[in-house]
């Protein structure tokens, strides 16, 4: 609606066959993604999930033009002190 995406939503490949396959065509080195491999080879079950962008959400409701307008506590470089 003019805002970008509202809501968004996915579901983890499970299947331990298949992600690894993926791995392969798409040349990652599955050492590097070793803890995450044994996640599935070791009992996970199919989850998903979806998120929604607030600040759009209130920019879509609003009728706010601008993204910015609508954000409560903006971040922007400088202003978090670590």
């Amino acid at each position: 609606p003019g805002v970008g995406e509202l809501v968004g939503g996915s579901q983890r490949e499970e299947r331990l066959d298949v992600l690894e396959a993926k791995m392969a065509q798409q040349d990652l080195n599955p050492d590097d993604y070793w803890w995450y491999l044994d996640l599935r080879r070791f009992g996970s079950v199919p989850h998903a999930g979806y998120g929604l962008g607030f600040e759009r959400l209130v920019t879509y409701v609003c009728g706010i033009e601008n993204i910015r307008e609508a954000i409560a506590f903006p971040r922007y470089p400088g202003n978090a002190e670590f």
